[in-house]
């Protein structure tokens, strides 16, 4: 007998707000997800992002979203062929953090992009970061070129393929 995959993905709406800045605030999440956003209601307009409440067995634990890397043009994944993907995620629950939650449902998001059409699924991490950068190589991630400064500050450019 097939087991249903433990973790849940549903869209994350404006309700999901007071969770969001929850989740944001705590110091486990701020030393690597320096942006704000999602943090306001026009936030969840924006249509080249998907955004995502992770749950573990639908209990929420994080937040995952996926991007067009097309949508800005200055944004260093621009060179990847049309249809690419960007990803980004924190665990919001310390106590979830460092079970090896992330690499599953990273893995999880990934399969679905690329079941979707998706050509190269990309993140970036802060070079700094060695537990993401752990989970992405677990979920199958690799460098795709050396660490560089963006308008979102230094990152790893890491890349998976189908």
């Amino acid at each position: 007998m097939k087991h249903a995959e433990p973790f849940t993905f549903r869209s994350a709406t404006v309700a999901d707000l007071e969770l969001l800045l929850d989740w944001q605030s705590r110091p486990h999440v701020r030393e690597w997800w320096d942006s704000t956003e999602p943090s306001e209601t026009k936030d969840f307009d924006d249509t080249r992002v998907a955004r995502w409440i992770v749950g573990f067995f639908d209990q929420p634990f994080a937040y995952m979203q996926d991007y067009t890397v097309h949508g800005w043009d200055d944004h260093h994944f621009f060179d990847l062929p049309n249809g690419s993907r960007g990803i980004d995620q924190f665990i919001g629950e310390f106590d979830m953090a460092g079970k090896g939650y992330g690499p599953n449902f990273i893995t999880q998001r990934v399969k679905k992009l690329f079941e979707e059409g998706a050509p190269v699924i990309a993140t970036d991490p802060h070079p700094e970061n060695v537990h993401a950068i752990a989970a992405y190589r677990k979920a199958g991630f690799k460098e795709l070129r050396p660490a560089e400064e963006t308008p979102w500050g230094l990152v790893l450019p890491m890349a998976i393929y189908p």
